[in-house]
């Protein structure tokens, strides 16, 4: 009979310490999660709420024009990479129309950039002006972090968030 109880007890034992062990799991696995989603969360999320200089400028005094007119003789404009910092400083020249996207084709190529499509977004200018446009890209094309849905103007200061790499507009 001692023996019957120390057995219930000992099975007893062992089954509190496996639930234990249990939920210990379903809490790491949880955690994992956590990590996961916050991952994919800072990769894919617009760029910081930084605004361009224009909107800055036109928010401060409503009646001011949003752009100056187009000058000859202005500085071109170039799209510097800010994010990723270790492709940080490289420029490309905004004088014709370019591609960007994962596409070894593309005049700015984003083959590092799983969260870039193949074709992701086109800059052209028009009257003296930058534009971009979406190439029905699957994460969306930001410019100052706002998703954009139709040609956009590109101003000095404007940040462009393809995937993850975010570019900044200089002169």
């Amino acid at each position: 009979m001692a023996t019957g109880l120390h057995a219930t007890l000992a099975t007893t034992g062992y089954t509190g310490a496996v639930r234990i062990v249990q939920w210990c799991v379903i809490a790491l696995i949880f955690l994992f999660f956590l990590r996961v989603i916050r991952a994919v969360w800072v990769e894919v999320r617009p760029a910081g709420p930084r605004q361009a200089r224009s909107s800055a400028r036109s928010q401060a005094d409503p009646h001011a024009a949003s752009d100056p007119p187009p000058r000859k003789g202005r500085a071109p404009l170039y799209l510097e990479v800010v994010e990723p910092s270790d492709r940080a400083g490289q420029r490309f020249q905004l004088d014709e129309a370019l591609t960007i996207g994962r596409s070894p084709g593309s005049r700015v190529a984003t083959t590092y950039d799983i969260y870039s499509s193949t074709l992701h977004a086109r800059l052209f200018p028009r009257d003296g002006r930058v534009y971009v446009e979406d190439l029905g890209s699957t994460n969306g094309t930001f410019v100052n972090s706002e998703r954009i849905v139709k040609p956009t103007k590109l101003g000095r200061g404007d940040l462009l968030q393809i995937g993850a790499t975010v570019f900044q507009v200089t002169r």
